[in-house]
């Protein structure tokens, strides 16, 4: 089959690799009709290196048409349509049934410390083969994939993989009461996606941060109050504070993470380590703090007192500096986490109708053959053409 792999630091190339088969009882083949290009991915692309190795898989948005089932899977059969999510998840363990499906017990990578077994993604989450690619091995066939109807295009369902349940647990933990106000930094998919769910679960004002024109003129288009990073410092902040009574919004949501503009130092740090050996590197990221923080920091700022801060940005760093005084003194909440995607379906689910009252049915702002996947990765980490949103066709 063919199926993009991660070859270097900014060099990812669409090669033939073997199909995968079935292993296990409940597992499932499923041909893979459509897969997205995450933020995430750029991770992979530009920083993770030390935890890949030449020919792994990428991707871990996919959703396609089960080809083969397993003797065990009594669930799903040839022909079904499924998406599948990001992490992987048995259904049945202690934190699958508590609704922490990120940390189930069965697929934990106990080797390196971390949750639950991600597609795609690197050897902390247990290097399993990911889905951008025309086929992928889908364990737990009976508990993990999301069965979703025939008829409506891919792009109504797709996001169930991932944007759509880590958006809705970022809104979730952020805690915004009715007809209360929330800030957004970042405004790619997730963050795009966390104001819509936002503005749909009852908040009165939302406030969408970001530097790239188009993705403030995209959010405006929905009713956010957009404005640009780049005002910087106290201007940012004043604003913010306008538009919220003076006092800051109740939430603030992080949807950047560790590759946010503002420090070089820690950029250099990040580029750095891609120059070292994999030993060496991987050791350095697993100890060192390697975040660019000012996402965060600027969250922590702009959140009024006894606010809550929602974490859906991925971080890397293992001793990054927090300004705990004030976190302290103004009494914030600080909720974060991988998606725990199962937990939210049946929440989501009910909002995929004809409808569309998320959007999610033109969210796509790219369409392409995942033979094109490696200028798209590019396209994509330079934000360059517009570019929120890709998805792949294998």
């Amino acid at each position: 089959m063919r199926a993009l792999t991660w070859q270097g630091k900014r060099d990812v190339r669409v090669d033939t690799v073997p199909d995968p088969t079935i292993r296990d009882g409940d597992d499932i083949i499923v041909k893979i009709t459509t897969t997205g290009l995450c933020g995430s991915d750029l991770h992979l692309y530009e920083v993770l290196g030390a935890f890949l190795d030449a020919g792994d898989i990428l991707g871990h948005e996919p959703m396609g048409i089960v080809q083969e089932v397993g003797p065990a899977v009594t669930a799903l059969k040839p022909g079904d349509r499924v998406v599948v999510p990001f992490n992987i998840s048995c259904g049945s363990c202690h934190m699958c049934a508590r609704g922490l499906h990120s940390q189930c017990e069965t697929t934990q990578v106990h080797e390196h410390g971390s949750g639950a077994a991600l597609f795609g993604y690197t050897k902390l989450y247990g290097q399993v083969p990911g889905g951008q690619a025309e086929y992928l091995r889908v364990p737990f066939g009976n508990a993990l994939p999301i069965k979703v109807p025939d008829g409506p295009s891919d792009e109504r369902f797709v996001y169930l993989s991932d944007v759509l349940p880590t958006a809705w647990q970022a809104v979730e933990y952020a805690d915004v009461p009715p007809g209360g106000s929330v800030a957004v930094l970042g405004l790619g998919p997730i963050g795009d996606m966390s104001c819509r769910i936002a503005a749909h679960r009852g908040a009165d004002t939302v406030i969408g941060v970001d530097l790239v024109p188009e993705r403030l003129d995209r959010a405006r288009g929905r009713g956010v109050r957009a404005l640009d990073v780049r005002q910087g410092g106290d201007e940012l902040a004043d604003a913010v504070r306008e538009l919220t009574g003076g006092r800051g919004p109740d939430a603030v949501i992080d949807a950047v993470g560790m590759e946010a503009h503002g420090s070089r130092v820690a950029a250099a740090v990040q580029g750095a380590t891609t120059l070292l050996p994999d030993a060496l590197a991987g050791a350095l990221m697993k100890r060192v703090g390697i975040d660019r923080l000012a996402a965060l920091h600027t969250a922590i700022d702009l959140v009024r007192r006894g606010g809550t801060v929602s974490v859906s940005g991925v971080y890397g760093g293992a001793a990054d500096p927090m300004p705990l005084l004030t976190m302290f003194d103004k009494q914030l909440t600080l909720r974060m986490g991988q998606a725990n995607v199962r937990r939210w379906v049946d929440d989501i689910i009910p909002l995929l109708t004809d409808e569309d009252p998320l959007g999610v049915e033109d969210f796509a702002t790219h369409r392409l053959p995942l033979e094109e996947a490696p200028a798209a990765y590019e396209m994509f980490s330079k934000k360059a053409d517009g570019a929120v949103k890709v998805l792949f066709t294998p």
